[in-house]
């Protein structure tokens, strides 16, 4: 099958094309869950709402490395992300050159995204990615285009199966020319920009290697431009991962269709519009550890019974699957049987966590409605 690519080639580079009425859906449903997490947001407090941006930054770098088959350090992206938001609290493995780097691209997408979007700002990208000039043990090409032909593969040496093949590396340089024209002077709705904006790269495939990460981060720039700092919330990547063999399909689709996009528009604006409601979701659940810990703001807890409490919370409704019980409650706070079981009875006793069962299976829940099993 053709590509976009070799479409494009014969008909002169005419502008892809969608279909506005099928996507205005999805983009007012996307719109909606946008609104609803940024009102949930004004609820909350500074350092709430940095600690949520904070993990969902770092979620979404891991997401971003994992669709290319690489994974990182959790800790190590955390501790970078609280050097850069001044957190400097939390404290962690340095993160190696090449993960500062992914960071640095993350941040300068959304910083400056009101910035013009360049040649040398992507190649500035990629070769951030790529600090030692090597993948692995294989060298990369980095802040330039490629030089050699690109083809994505699969399969056995000598059985591979050539599943798309981008522009000759003579063509790159004059291609990404206008698609970077269009992308500055384009006045399209974000969701549609970031949509097409990432078909169209990925389709040219400019970077010796890279291209997912830079491409999904210039989709990360067009969130921005609308959502401003908000947009971090908003795990996109996280999301794509999650359905990254539809991602992958949907992908391969637009590339290997005609140049009406619509299908792919439509499912990719969906996916943000899910992950804006993953937001909310995770929204609603501070806002509800927040509400719980202000009608509890006079209890006598000591260290140990916040830290449970909290853990508790972060699980969520049933927390722990089956909630807290002497042993994990031991296992959590390294303190004794005795003063597990003491301390736990306390927390019952205020009103804090509520009781369940006896005997062996009493086990503790967070005292919210819903928040206990069903039987109770």
């Amino acid at each position: 099958m053709q590509s976009l690519q070799y479409i494009w080639q014969l008909r002169g580079w005419p502008r892809l094309s969608f279909d506005e009425g099928h996507l205005a859906e999805e983009v007012a449903l996307a719109r909606r869950a946008q609104g609803l997490v940024e009102g949930k947001l004004a609820a909350l407090g500074f350092q709430e709402r940095q600690d949520l941006s904070a993990e969902a930054w770092a979620q979404d770098a891991l997401a971003t490395a994992a669709i290319e088959g690489e994974q990182l350090d959790l800790l190590a992206v955390r501790s970078s992300i609280a050097q850069r938001l001044g957190a400097s609290a939390f404290k962690g493995p340095a993160a190696p050159r090449h993960v500062d780097g992914l960071l640095s691209i993350m941040d300068d997408a959304v910083v400056k995204a009101s910035e013009p979007l360049t040649h040398e700002r992507l190649q500035a990208w990629q070769a951030a990615l790529f600090p030692t000039g090597f993948s692995g043990m294989r060298p990369v090409r980095t802040g330039a285009y490629r030089t050699q032909a690109m083809q994505i593969v699969s399969g056995p040496m000598g059985k591979e199966t050539v599943h798309y093949e981008g522009p000759a590396a003579s063509e790159v340089p004059a291609q990404m020319e206008k698609f970077l024209d269009w992308f500055n002077a384009s006045r399209e709705d974000s969701l549609a920009k970031a949509a097409l904006s990432h078909v169209w790269f990925e389709t040219i495939h400019p970077m010796d290697d890279g291209n997912g990460r830079v491409g999904r981060n210039i989709v990360d720039l067009c969130l921005a431009r609308d959502a401003g700092e908000t947009s971090r919330l908003v795990r996109i990547s996280q999301r794509l991962l999650d359905q990254r063999e539809a991602y992958y399909n949907e992908l391969g689709r637009a590339q290997h269709g005609g140049l009406d996009v619509t299908p792919w528009m439509v499912w990719f604006v969906r996916q943000v519009r899910i992950a804006w409601d993953a937001a909310g979701a995770v929204l609603d659940t501070s806002l509800e550890k927040a509400r719980f810990w202000a009608a509890h703001a006079g209890a006598p807890l000591n260290a140990r019974q916040a830290k449970a409490v909290n853990a508790l919370l972060d699980q969520g409704p049933g927390g722990f699957e089956g909630g807290i019980s002497t042993r994990k409650y031991v296992s959590l706070t390294s303190t004794s049987r005795p003063t597990a079981s003491r301390e736990l009875t306390e927390l019952n006793a205020l009103g804090v966590l509520k009781q369940a069962g006896a005997g062996r299976s009493t086990r503790y829940y967070i005292n919210l409605p819903g928040w206990l099993p069903q039987q109770q």
